[in-house]
């Protein structure tokens, strides 16, 4: 179902893209207060847990910081700071806490998505932390750690004067990014409308996710649909000029990439995410990033 080398499970929004919808949001109105990066302002501070970072096999821990591969290009998860270079979103936060658990440093390097993985195997990383789906491809090439889900979300303009519900947006038009998932749904949606006799739905597909955004928040579509963290990004950066509709479905998990051959270190990295849960930290740090519907309770290797 997914190739261990494709771009993440559904749609890519990133640093240019931010840029460019704050450049229309800007353009189609006045803006409100609220529109600042959501992560703006400092991470949680985690306490080394001693007995977790026994489990770090000496080779890992031995300079004191884990090496990170990520594609910084996936906002609000990871994605580079205007100052272009350092990496931020909630994905780091989360996993800077993880390696503060370990009594460790995280060293975050921005690589190409598609070679993650094979720099984990290779120990050009020790881990990877890029939004990545959990599949059964990528459990057959490494360990992947469970720390949160995602699944598609729904957008409109604020107020929703449309009327658009997820179930029946028969003759609405919708925007949606080019080859990702949700393409297949709202085709999926639109056949249930024809073959009810209701109207088609027109489907609008941009190949980036700031285009779609960008054609709700001009009124040009009714809504739009993506990837959960993208929708509530969008929403966060509009400035009150659009909100989520309804809740997320489809789910599946998100998960750190450690070698297949590093279980030991794979145990810690599960073992101290269930802590940052357990602490109140994890919730937190979506909270602050406003992602927090993407929340698990239990992590799990391979899940």
């Amino acid at each position: 179902m997914f190739n261990i080398n494709s771009g993440r499970r559904r749609a890519v929004f990133g640093i240019a893209g931010a840029a460019l919808l704050s450049l229309t949001l800007a353009a189609c109105g006045e803006q409100e207060d609220g529109g600042d990066t959501p992560g703006a302002g400092p991470s949680v501070s985690a306490d080394a847990d001693s007995a977790l970072a026994a489990k770090v096999p000496d080779a890992i821990k031995s300079d004191g910081k884990i090496v990170v591969g990520t594609d910084s290009s996936y906002a609000p998860a990871e994605f580079l700071d205007p100052d272009g270079k350092t990496v931020v979103g909630f994905d780091v936060e989360l996993f800077t806490a993880v390696a503060a658990k370990l009594g460790l440093k995280a060293e975050f390097v921005s690589a190409n998505f598609g070679d993650i993985i094979t720099g984990v195997n290779t120990s050009k990383y020790e881990v990877g932390v890029s939004s990545f789906t959990i599949n059964d491809e990528r459990k057959g090439q490494a360990n992947m750690v469970s720390y949160y889900q995602v699944g598609t979300q729904w957008v409109t303009k604020k107020g929703n004067a449309a009327g658009v519900t997820i179930d029946n947006a028969c003759g609405k038009k919708i925007a949606v990014q080019k080859d990702t998932v949700q393409v297949d749904d709202i085709t999926a949606r639109s056949k249930t409308c024809t073959d009810g006799g209701k109207p088609a739905i027109t489907i609008e597909q941009f190949p980036g996710q700031d285009a779609a955004t960008a054609a709700v928040v001009s009124g040009k579509d009714d809504a739009m649909l993506a990837d959960y963290p993208v929708g509530v990004y969008a929403v966060t950066q509009s400035n009150g000029q659009l909100e989520l509709l309804d809740k997320m479905y489809d789910a599946a998990p998100y998960g750190y990439v450690v070698a297949k051959d590093q279980t030991a270190f794979a145990e810690a990295v599960r073992d101290a995410t269930k802590a940052l849960i357990a602490d109140g930290s994890y919730k937190t740090v979506l909270d602050k990033w406003k992602v927090g519907d993407g929340a698990i309770t239990d992590p799990a290797i391979n899940p």
